[in-house]
């Protein structure tokens, strides 16, 4: 542990210690830069898929009162006019006990009712009720997923467009570099010191370089576009970014020996609530045969009359009220059938449950393994520069005094930009194992980068 300490601390001096990064550190944001927190909060504010996962939950909020909105009374008028072509015939016994056909009522009816009907127990409103809250959750932790993935995403994508462009600079330094020695090597031919062979190669390896940093400069241009659809920055206007030095242990280091804990991966969490939710799919089937009751009321006006436009001149009110009970006593086997296919759903989640786990400690251990080598190269490249720029130096000199072919220093200068490459590619790859780790340990602050 004190090992990996040391470590950490040294390739974080040699990493932060580079002319180019202490430069940018000591110069304040310029306007329209963007830090990387600046970016995550744009994103979790603006992306498009972040607002659908908000309106979501609205959806499912909405969803959920309607289902419990079947507790409150329901209120309803209904009414009708009716009017007999032929009158309906009921049979009455006469005096002499004789079954005989009689036209009873009135050819016009008009009836106007009032019905009020409270649910006292159901059982789908019942388990409506019970599951409420945990498909709010599942509906809140379906948001925080996004937030997890926005985050990974843009994150990458800010390091990917800093890579490109500290491989600009390089190239920038590069470019002076050679132009100076392309002037050199040019007033050392015209003087006779050297054939016309530095001088041209000179020239093909700065051309080089120029062709290398035109392609660099072109790749930024869709990264940035790519940056902007992540944090939903408009298309139409521009920004630069800006890494925080001050932060630059909070970009870097990671505990390695901290334990998996299931419990902090959304994933692991979401399964976990689906379970719950599907354990309710099981019990509303087994309770499934309990009777619903409910209360009712109504207030019914009649009016009949054989004459129409006398039709609402007398009215005949009535008004039940009462209980109502329902029992399904048979539903051909549907009911079991259904039970049986919940237990099953649930089953299958247990193995779901026994699969993430798995996965999530193959992805730690690789995680983990990948973010140490990273490190590690980091530092060995970082060296790697020191003693490219010093190998340069000492044959820039012994070409000057003519000790060393012009050959030589071509291949010293083609050293010191892959080092220097290599080195920005190593930092980077740093940075994203490093933010792997945080994803698969589920160690990711979200609120941080949450606007307030």
């Amino acid at each position: 542990m004190k090992f990996l300490k040391r470590m950490l601390f040294l390739v974080l001096s040699g990493v932060f210690a580079s002319p180019e990064l202490v430069a940018q550190g000591n110069q304040p944001a310029a306007t329209g830069a963007l830090t990387l927190e600046q970016c995550l909060e744009l994103a979790l504010q603006n992306r498009p898929v972040m607002q659908q996962a908000r309106i979501d939950e609205q959806i499912t909020d909405r969803e959920i009162k309607a289902e419990l909105a079947a507790w409150l009374p329901q209120v309803g008028v209904a009414g009708n006019v009716q009017h007999y072509l032929k009158m309906p015939v009921t049979i009455f016994p006469n005096e002499a006990g004789v079954l005989v056909p009689r036209q009873i009522g009135t050819v016009n009816s008009s009836n106007l009712s009032l019905v009020v009907d409270q649910v006292i127990f159901n059982n789908d409103v019942f388990f409506a009720s019970r599951g409420s809250r945990y498909l709010r959750r599942q509906s809140e932790q379906n948001t925080y997923n996004e937030k997890i993935n926005t985050i990974v995403e843009v994150s990458r994508a800010y390091y990917d467009v800093l890579l490109s462009e500290e491989q600009l600079k390089i190239l920038d330094q590069d470019i002076i570099r050679q132009e100076k020695q392309l002037k050199d090597a040019r007033a050392q031919y015209e003087q006779g010191l050297v054939d016309k062979t530095d001088y041209q190669r000179a020239d093909i390896s700065l051309t080089n370089v120029r062709s290398t940093r035109k392609r660099t400069l072109e790749a930024i241009k869709p990264k940035y576009t790519f940056l902007k659809e992540l944090i939903g920055y408009p298309a139409d206007k521009d920004f630069q970014l800006t890494f925080d030095r001050d932060k630059k242990l909070q970009y870097m280091l990671v505990d390695t020996l901290q334990p998996v804990n299931y419990d902090n991966r959304i994933e692991f969490r979401q399964l976990q609530t689906q379970k719950q939710i599907q354990q309710l799919s099981v019990d509303y089937y087994k309770w499934s045969f309990v009777p619903s009751f409910s209360a009712f009321f109504s207030y019914n006006i009649v009016y009949q009359n054989n004459d129409f436009q006398q039709l609402y001149n007398q009215s005949y009110p009535n008004s039940p009220i009462g209980l109502s009970m329902s029992v399904p006593l048979f539903t051909g086997t549907r009911r079991l059938q259904e039970l049986k296919r919940a237990r099953l759903i649930d089953k299958r989640l247990d193995l779901d449950i026994v699969n993430i786990k798995n996965r999530i400690n193959t992805e730690y251990e690789a995680a983990m393994a990948t973010y140490r080598s990273d490190l590690y190269e980091l530092k060995t490249v970082e060296r790697n520069v020191a003693t490219a720029e010093e190998v340069y130096r000492i044959i820039k000199l012994q070409y000057d005094e003519g000790i060393k072919p012009y050959l030589d220093l071509i291949l010293a200068e083609a050293e010191i930009r892959a080092t220097q490459l290599n080195y920005y590619n190593a930092l980077y790859r740093v940075l994203t194992s490093k933010l792997e780790v945080e994803r698969v340990t589920g160690t990711i602050n979200v609120a941080a980068y949450e606007q307030k």
